[in-house]
C-alpha cells in the first residue's frame, strides 16, 4: 500500500509538473512570437481633408519636407460604402497618407492615427489583441490589401495594414515620432501593451519632462520615449489639461533645419502655430499645413 501511495503521489506530481511546463513553454512562445512589423519608411500618418483642401495640403507638405506624391485616385477605403481620393506623400522625413472623402467618413474612420505595414495580417491582429489591443473594425479588404483597425488602452486607435503586392520604399533620412497623449490610469497598461506587440524598447521615461513641451512652461508631465521596427513614439502621460494645440497633432518631424523648414512651412500656406522653443535637447514648433492637419516639427538643438 505505501509503494501505491508512493506511486500515485509520483503519478500526480509529474500531471502537475507538465502542466506547469507546458504553461510555461506556450507563455514563452507568446511572448516571442514573431515580429509582424515591417520597417519605419512604411508607417503612415493618416490625415483627412476637406476634398476642395487636398490639393493645398499636398503642395504645402510637399513643399515643407520635399518628395513627391503619389498618383491621386479615388476608392473605398472602408468596409462600408464611402469615397475618397486617395494618395501618399512620401518625403524623406515621414510618410502621409492623405485622404479627401467625398461622401461622410464612415465611423470609426478619422480617428485612427496612423497606418503599420504587417507581414501578416491575422497574425498581426492575434498578437495585438493578445498584448492587450481591441479590435474596433475587423479586418476587411481594400482595393491593394487587407486592413484592421485597433485599439490601444488609453483609446489610441492605429490602422495595420496588408499589401497583396509588397511595397518597397527607401529608408527615411530621419524617423518621424507617433506622438500619443494618454491619461496616467491607462499609460503603463497601453506603454506594456504596445511594447509586447512591436518588440520595442523605452528609450526613455521622464516623470519630470518640461511642461513647456505641451505648453504649460510652469509644470511637469511624465514622457516616455519608444523606439521599435515601427518608428519612433513618444508617450505623452498628461491629465488632459492641454492648450492648444497640443494633443491635436499626430506626428512629429524630425528635420536638420528647423528655421529653413519652417519658412518654406510659411511661404507654402502653412501656419505656425507654436513658435520654436527648446527642450530635451530639441529645438521645436507647432505647425498647421492647409486643411487644418496640425503637426510638430523638431530639430536638435544647436549647443
Amino acid at each position: 500500500m505505501i509503494g501505491n501511495r508512493h506511486l500515485i503521489k509520483f503519478l500526480l506530481l509529474a500531471s502537475l509538473l507538465s502542466g506547469a511546463s507546458a504553461a510555461v513553454a506556450k507563455d514563452a512562445a507568446r511572448q516571442s512570437a514573431s515580429q509582424v512589423g515591417v520597417g519605419a519608411q512604411y508607417d503612415t500618418t493618416h490625415v483627412y481633408v476637406a476634398p476642395e483642401d487636398v490639393d493645398r495640403f499636398a503642395a504645402s507638405f510637399l513643399a515643407t519636407f520635399g518628395g513627391q506624391s503619389t498618383k491621386q485616385v479615388v476608392a473605398t477605403v472602408t468596409p462600408t460604402p464611402s469615397s475618397t481620393t486617395s494618395q501618399l506623400l512620401q518625403t524623406p522625413v515621414g510618410t502621409v497618407s492623405l485622404f479627401g472623402f467625398k461622401t461622410p467618413i464612415p465611423y470609426p474612420f478619422g480617428a485612427e492615427r496612423t497606418g503599420y505595414l504587417v507581414t501578416d495580417i491575422d497574425e498581426a491582429v492575434e498578437a495585438a489583441k493578445e498584448a492587450g489591443a481591441g479590435v474596433l473594425v475587423a479586418t476587411f479588404p481594400d482595393p491593394i490589401g487587407r486592413d484592421v483597425v485597433i485599439q490601444w488602452p488609453g483609446a489610441v486607435n492605429m490602422q495595420l495594414y496588408w499589401h497583396t503586392t509588397k511595397p518597397s520604399y527607401g529608408p527615411f533620412e530621419t524617423i518621424p515620432e507617433n506622438r500619443v497623449y494618454v491619461s496616467p490610469e491607462p499609460a503603463d497598461v497601453f506603454i506594456r501593451g504596445f511594447l509586447r506587440f512591436s518588440h520595442g524598447k523605452v528609450v526613455s521615461d521622464d516623470p519630470h519632462a518640461s511642461g513647456a513641451e505641451i505648453g504649460r512652461s510652469k509644470d511637469t508631465y511624465r514622457r516616455v520615449r519608444i523606439e521599435s521596427v515601427f518608428g519612433k513614439m513618444t508617450v505623452f502621460v498628461t491629465d488632459g489639461h492641454l492648450p492648444y494645440p497640443y494633443g491635436r497633432e499626430l506626428t512629429g518631424y524630425e528635420v536638420r533645419d528647423l528655421q529653413g523648414t519652417l519658412t518654406k512651412a510659411k511661404a507654402s500656406g502653412a501656419v505656425v502655430l507654436v513658435e520654436p522653443y527648446i527642450s530635451d535637447g530639441r529645438a521645436a514648433a507647432m505647425v498647421q499645413f492647409p486643411g487644418g492637419h496640425i503637426a510638430e516639427i523638431h530639430a536638435v538643438a544647436p549647443k
